[in-house]
């Protein structure tokens, strides 16, 4: 029988290894350039921990792991016969795969309490699971790489994330388009048409707009008992155009009479006039005065009112990332969760996180052909292997050449030299190091650059210094 693995799963060799390392490691600079420490969470949580926290849609995309031993011990032959599947796997399985990094997050948080110091600003990347529809750009295990802070009320945090978004791709050399809302508007636009119970259901249609139109959306709407009056107010908001101040100040006015959302445009208006520099007394002519460094996005920032995100746990700002120059869904997201820790019994913690998608990020790296050569290249030396004196001879060598950083291999076997220059070819090593009868008596190595053919007679200092000029 052919191996395979399971759909919406994935191999990855050693050149995709090196790009996702490559990925991994600018992240983790950037978070730890703003002082996030990381942690590590379980690949399985219990399903109390996981369930009700993603919403209805959510739960059903959990993956349920069966109880160990007799998985069937509570189950009675009048259950089996009925079939009811969601009933049968609350009996069976006490386990799942966590969804997302968030929740396993806030379960940490409630746990560590103690030992944690407020406010707690954390990165973790490991895999989550999904048990959704195998497509293009989405999967049922892929990584995701977070930051969260919790402890804080302080929007400089959300300021914050999003430098430290627009930093990351900027350094991809990935154009983007972070778009940002807040769920505080999102619930007054709901209190203002007179459809508050119908919040979840509102949001959760228009985050649709992108995907299926605007005609769908209204039709999901009605589904969901709005009436054509209040899904005929809805539109003009839906639709709003304009710069984000024109934005802000048309929405403002929309929500006068609503709390909530007048204090969800105040939110935003702080975050956005943070990152444009507007709101820094230090600023002058759009740079930092002290140091002359810009503090202003590099990527576009823009205030999307369509954007609700799916989770049911966010409750201030959103953020959603896209790539401009490639056809894929959102590349990062997150926002304020300030209820999240309560559900396990810590109430009154904000926080406020993102997710970077991993996986997408790279088939986007991988479309643009967008990784530093030196990234995506293992091993920059080998030496040829002629034999166990030469061996013996290259070996102290080839010991120096990693002291000094280099990566550098010797060939196992002494095979012909058209194969071990056909290895080398094929792994991409840019240098090939050579030492027969006539370098041992001088004390030297041959270089060969492989690109070129340029050869040159080194000693081991000069060697050393060659590759690491």
């Amino acid at each position: 029988m052919k191996p395979s693995i399971p759909k919406g799963t994935r191999d990855f060799g050693p050149q995709e290894m090196a790009r996702r390392n490559y990925i991994f490691n600018t992240i983790r600079q950037v978070y730890e350039l703003y002082g996030f420490q990381q942690i590590e969470t379980p690949a399985m949580e219990t399903l109390q921990t996981l369930m009700g926290k993603y919403g209805e849609e959510g739960d059903k995309l959990l993956f349920k792991v069966l109880n160990s031993g007799d998985c069937l011990a509570k189950v009675t032959d009048e259950e089996l016969q009925e079939r009811n599947t969601l009933h049968l796997a609350a009996k069976m399985c006490e386990k799942g795969l966590r969804y997302d990094l968030t929740v396993p997050f806030a379960r940490y948080v409630v746990m560590h309490r103690e030992e944690l110091q407020m406010p707690f600003k954390r990165y973790q990347v490991q895999p989550v699971w999904r048990a959704d529809r195998p497509q293009k750009g989405r999967y049922r295990e892929f990584y995701q790489f977070d930051g969260d802070v919790v402890g804080s009320d302080s929007l400089l945090n959300e300021v914050e994330l999003m430098q430290i978004v627009d930093t990351v791709f900027t350094r991809f050399g990935v154009r983007v388009q972070i778009k940002i809302n807040n769920r505080k508007i999102l619930s007054g636009i709901a209190e203002v048409i007179g459809a508050a119970d119908k919040i979840v259901d509102i949001t959760v249609a228009i985050d649709k707009l992108d995907k299926i139109g605007i005609d769908n959306v209204n039709a999901e709407l009605r589904e969901d008992g709005l009436t054509e009056e209040q899904i005929e107010k809805l539109q003009p908001i839906i639709l709003l155009e304009g710069t984000n101040d024109e934005k802000l100040n048309t929405i403002a006015d929309v929500l006068k009479n609503s709390e909530t959302g007048l204090k969800g445009v105040q939110e935003l208006r702080y975050i956005l006039n943070m990152l444009s520099g507007n709101g820094q007394s230090s600023m002058v002519n759009g740079q930092c005065s002290m140091v002359n460094v810009q503090c202003s996005m590099v990527n576009e920032l823009q205030l999307d009112l369509t954007l609700a995100r799916g989770l049911n746990y966010y409750t201030g700002a959103i953020f959603e990332v896209k790539a401009l120059d490639v056809q894929i869904g959102s590349i990062t997201g997150g926002g304020r969760y300030d209820n999240l820790t309560g559900i396990f019994g810590m109430p009154g913690l904000s926080g406020v996180g993102i997710s970077f998608g991993v996986d997408r990020i790279y088939d986007v790296l991988n479309q643009l052909d967008a990784y530093p050569k030196d990234a995506v290249t293992s091993t920059k030396l080998l030496f040829i292997n002629f034999g166990e004196q030469e061996t013996a001879y290259c070996l102290p060598i080839a010991a120096m050449a990693r002291q000094a950083g280099i990566r550098t291999e010797m060939f196992p076997d002494s095979a012909k030299m058209k194969k071990q220059m056909a290895y080398a070819n094929a792994k991409h090593i840019p240098f090939v190091a050579l030492a027969g009868d006539n370098e041992i008596a001088a004390g030297k190595v041959t270089l060969k650059n492989m690109e070129t053919g340029e050869q040159q007679l080194l000693s081991p200092d000069e060697l050393v210094a060659a590759l690491n000029g």
